[in-house]
């Protein structure tokens, strides 16, 4: 009896699975920190070394990108049938700081495995996740016996997102026709549990801005002159009551406006995962759940739109009292942003409630910083379609829906490249990215790569024939 071609990848992948983690292991001991100076000759050897092995794996084309920090790496494997379509698939290769003395039970760079568990740095964030499409592929052409993918296969790999992608989006609009692709597939995030597969389906974006107000030229006497001056920290502190309404849904005129709501399906999906909003409270080192009324705690955290006040300062800040009108206050604000809001519609708005809401006599100087954009698949998008299908196949049960309420580069492609981006990544919270003793579990990692053997032929057989 004949393999079928599920067995033939599992088969696969069991047999180069030593040499799989061996590469893998020899890649994690470069410590490609990119938030260190001292470590940007690490960051450039790890390109080098990706491009290499890429280049091993079969891709025709493995390019180190520079920028004006730290290399990207590019790979391409084109597929012999022209009308295939185009797959491009984001990661990056820097990681976090790590220091034995940070709590690490083991060297961070010196991956070990423990309990089927493989500790580094890394390790899950996010070389495992990119590394496993290197064996992936492979698993997909021994499964169908091609000697190119079903999909024009391309790989954008960055060296900069743990220090904030800062030179990533002149990257993309660069190299854009190179880049071009139907569909995004980003390979660094994870799944709700191990025992329950999820898809991310968007991120939220990110607008963030400084606001400062000015009073009096100098700090001044609150006895001679109180009450009868403004005082900017008073209009600070009034600026961020205002932030709110009554039932914690932003006041600022406009905000709103656009915003794609969840329709009831998408609520049923979201009500279906096994969310313990007490443990959820515990992670959280908090004691209650609050936010807008109307939406549960995943709604608000997943699809609804924030601002929050993430610093608020003004006047004498030392020991015992100083009985002054301040001179200046200031208040740092960010907006989370969902699919249907323009950063820039957001920051217009911004503006306009400040200008309203600050009193005569008072100065007010609004500074924001760069902003991305928020990315949502439709849950009937086809190639949406396609990893789900692929990732139930290889976990062999059904797969649930998330969405990340934190923001990355991955909306920067969306932009540029106009494509759809899609989430596929294997790692679980307890894995713990940034912190001591990061891991990922070794079998949720072989799912990835099982995942990605089944996706590409997927992707090609459905894509064309999607409405």
């Amino acid at each position: 009896m004949s393999q079928t071609p599920d067995s033939v990848v599992r088969t696969y992948i069991q047999q180069h699975r030593a040499a799989f983690l061996d590469d893998l292991a020899e890649w994690l001991r470069i410590p490609s920190v990119s938030a260190q100076p001292d470590h940007a000759p690490d960051v450039r050897r790890s390109a080098d070394w990706l491009a290499a092995k890429l280049k091993e794996t079969g891709f025709p084309t493995a390019e180190v990108w520079q920028t004006p920090g730290a290399p990207a790496v590019f790979a391409e494997w084109p597929c012999e049938d022209p009308q295939a379509p185009t797959v491009l698939v984001y990661g990056h290769h820097d990681v976090q700081p790590a220091a034995r003395e940070d709590g690490w039970d083991s060297e961070p760079f010196e991956p070990v495995v423990r309990e089927n568990r493989l500790y580094a740095r890394g390790a899950a964030d996010d070389k495992g996740q990119v590394f496993f499409h290197t064996l992936g592929v492979r698993a997909h052409l021994a499964a169908t016996g091609r000697s190119t993918p079903a999909v024009h296969l391309k790989l954008i790999v960055e060296g900069e997102e743990e220090s904030g992608s800062p030179h990533f989006r002149a990257l993309v609009e660069q190299h854009a026709q190179r880049l071009a692709a139907d569909a995004v597939i980003v390979s660094d995030t994870g799944m709700w549990s191990e025992d329950t597969p999820t898809v991310c389906t968007g991120m939220r974006g990110l607008a963030e801005c400084e606001i400062r107000l000015h009073g009096p030229d100098q700090d001044i006497h609150s006895g001679s002159f109180g009450g009868a001056v403004p005082n900017p920290a008073t209009a600070a502190a009034r600026l961020v009551a205002a932030l709110h309404d009554e039932h914690a849904r932003v006041a600022i005129p406009g905000f709103y406006d656009g915003v794609v709501e969840l329709t009831d399906r998408e609520r049923e999906l979201l009500a279906e995962l096994p969310f313990d909003e007490q443990q959820w409270l515990r992670t959280a080192k908090s004691y209650a759940a609050e936010g807008e009324a109307g939406y549960t705690t995943l709604e608000r955290v997943w699809a609804r739109p924030t601002a929050e006040v993430n610093g608020i300062g003004g006047g004498y800040q030392g020991p015992g009292s100083k009985t002054i009108v301040p001179s200046s206050a200031m208040v740092k604000l960010s907006f989370r942003l969902v699919a249907g809001q323009e950063p820039g519609q957001v920051e217009k708005a911004v503006r306009a409630w400040t200008e309203q809401q600050v009193p005569p006599g008072i100065r007010c100087d609004i500074t924001f910083s760069g902003a991305t954009r928020p990315c949502l698949t439709p849950l009937d998008h086809p190639a949406l379609r396609s990893v789900t299908r692929a990732m139930g196949r290889a976990f062999g049960k059904p797969v649930r829906f998330t969405r990340e309420g934190g923001s990355g580069p991955a909306a920067d492609l969306q932009d540029v490249l106009g494509a759809p981006v899609l989430f596929l990544g294997i790692s679980v919270p307890s894995d713990g990215w940034h912190a001591p003793n990061e891991k990922v579990e070794l079998d949720l990692l072989l799912k990835g790569v099982e995942t990605t053997a089944y996706l590409w032929g997927d992707l090609a057989e459905n894509w064309r024939h999607a409405p």
